[in-house]
């Protein structure tokens, strides 16, 4: 897996075209309440100002290591996760101040929609196919009885299954078919935006690499933008046309997919990076071990997010924080948030 080429498919974007999904200064903070009155004991700080702009037709790849922020970010998307504060903008128009209002969740769940990383979780154990599917079409008016049956069969044939299969349940099926019913579900509302939470992470690597094909086949048909979030590095490079690297609730490197792997500017994507592994002896790189553990996201610090790990930290980086801006030698889609970045 970690073999994979690049993502080469020109994504299918207008560039004069306005974003299809815009984010801006997003916090999520989480209370932690203890005590008999169930007062505040804490505050668990999972984002901390995230930016993150999305164009139509792309594959948007973020990684990072666990606890870093990913499924939060994924999760506040479809209003699954509480922001504090920010704004979250799809096709211009402001989420956040939709669902405050209580008039934006119908209209954008047929617009985003969210695949879980354990699809046997996810689905209904006591629910038919049929039903699992077809949900979402009734309780969105979408269609009715018959119809119903019709539109879920062919999206099932879609993503690889068929008529045998709409009668039977969950527990039935491999991992791999019940992640293709979860995208069944979700495609059978014709959505233009998939948020896809580790969609293989519980799958064999052989059924990962189908599935993989599967929705890469599948973006490229429907024209469907991904925002797809993983921490294997492989996946996301073999998927994504555009990767943001998250570190501790911050977003500290976004670029092409190419400039990223060729030459990461921030010391925590190098590292990360250093430690894919290679068949090809003269494309080994020296594995770069961190030392420590990450700070908790209760007390974050300061400055940089990566200033008790990082091994080129200076008294700056533990007293300002880094802004995410255009690094100067690379291409102009590569930004990083580092006060002295990586020379390429």
């Amino acid at each position: 897996m970690n073999e994979m080429a690049t993502n080469d498919v020109t994504p299918r974007t207008d560039p004069d075209a306005p974003p299809l999904l815009e984010i801006e200064k997003l916090h999520v903070h989480f209370a932690l309440r203890g005590g008999a009155l169930m007062r505040t004991q804490a505050t668990v700080k999972a984002l901390n100002g995230v930016d993150l702009t999305l164009r139509q037709g792309e594959i948007f790849g973020l990684v990072g290591e666990s606890g870093c922020g990913k499924t939060t970010l994924g999760r506040a998307l479809v209003g699954l996760a509480p922001v504090t504060s920010g704004s979250i903008r799809f096709k211009g128009e402001d989420l956040i101040d939709g669902r405050r209002n209580g008039d934006g969740d119908e209209k954008w769940a047929l617009k985003i929609q969210l695949i879980f990383q354990d699809p046997y979780a996810s689905l209904h154990p006591r629910k038919q196919v049929r039903d699992l599917v077809g949900e979402g079409l009734h309780i969105n008016g979408l269609a009715k009885n018959h119809e119903i049956d019709r539109r879920s069969l062919e999206m099932l044939e879609r993503v690889g299954l068929g008529v045998d299969h709409l009668y039977r349940y969950p527990h039935e099926f491999s991992g791999g078919q019940r992640q293709r019913i979860a995208l069944a579900r979700a495609l059978v509302l014709h959505p233009e935006l998939l948020v896809l939470d580790e969609p293989t992470s519980a799958l064999d690597v052989s059924v990962q690499a189908q599935t993989l094909n599967l929705l890469k086949q599948l973006q490229q048909e429907l024209g469907l933008t991904f925002l797809f979030i993983s921490h294997d590095l492989g996946v996301v490079r073999y998927m994504s046309h555009r990767i943001a690297v998250m570190y501790l609730g911050h977003i500290v490197e976004m670029g092409e997919t190419r400039d990223i792997f060729a030459a990461p500017r921030h010391p925590y994507t190098k590292s990360l990076l250093s430690a894919l592994p290679s068949i090809h002896p003269d494309k080994r790189s020296r594995r770069i071990v961190l030392e420590g553990d990450p700070p908790t996201p209760i007390d974050p610090p300061p400055g940089c997010p990566f200033a008790g790990r990082c091994p080129r930290t200076e008294d700056r980086c533990r007293a300002e924080k880094p802004v995410l801006h255009r690094a100067q030698t690379s291409g102009v889609n590569h930004a990083v948030a580092c006060h002295f970045p990586e020379t390429p």
